[in-house]
């Protein structure tokens, strides 16, 4: 049976060439797969895919009100789909992970889907907490934290490396906006064994 599945994690997973990967995977296969981002993000140009060692792909792009059902409905009528790819999958909007999750009950696709669980607040994304709640399969693609545990967290800093605490929950950057670490060491504000405290917040509570 087709599923729909949630592949996450913190920034610089190497997200985007597991994907990459698992969609050649199907090409070389003679079988089609259909790749979808969103629109705003162009860091690799629109409509365009790209991991941090050189792989990319075309993608079809979204917008949080299209109707990706319709859209891959459409797109198997004109050549049957074997897997559909999302990228970014946290900028999904709640009814579009319905829809994904209707392309795999009905028309019997599996959807596989590959973003971040949590913001630089540690909040869940919309798009990914309707995927923990409704995917098939729930898979962590691991990365690690400077001190060498597992990052679960991402932080945003800004120009001069500081960490934000404010701010709009989607900001397109790379790794010179964001950096994932560990639960302990994102608490703590802490880059590379530099401890900053948090606002309104004594040094000595913060080592606690």
């Amino acid at each position: 049976m087709a599923k729909l599945y949630f592949n996450y994690s913190s920034m610089n997973a190497g997200k985007s060439t597991v994907l990459l990967q698992a969609s050649y995977n199907y090409l070389e296969r003679g079988m089609n797969t259909l790749l979808l981002i969103a629109a705003f993000d162009e860091r690799a140009g629109r409509g365009r895919i790209a991991s941090r060692i050189g792989l990319a792909a075309d993608a079809d792009i979204f917008h949080a009100k299209d109707d990706l059902f319709g859209h891959i409905e459409r797109a198997n009528a004109n050549a049957p789909l074997h897997a559909v790819f999302v990228d970014e999958a946290q900028f999904l909007t709640e009814d579009q992970v319905w829809q994904l999750a209707k392309v795999a009950d009905r028309i019997k696709i599996p959807v596989m889907c590959y973003g971040l669980r949590t913001d630089f607040q540690g909040k869940l994304f919309p798009g990914s907490a309707a995927l923990l709640a409704l995917a098939d399969n729930l898979k962590e693609i691991k990365t690690i934290c400077w001190c060498g545990r597992k990052a679960t967290m991402v932080a945003r800093l800004d120009a001069e490396g500081r960490f934000v605490e404010e701010g709009d929950q989607v900001v397109i950057g790379g790794e010179e906006a964001y950096v994932s670490l560990c639960r302990h060491h994102w608490t703590m504000r802490a880059l590379r064994g530099e401890q900053a405290e948090r606002p309104g917040q004594a040094r000595s509570s913060s080592a606690a």
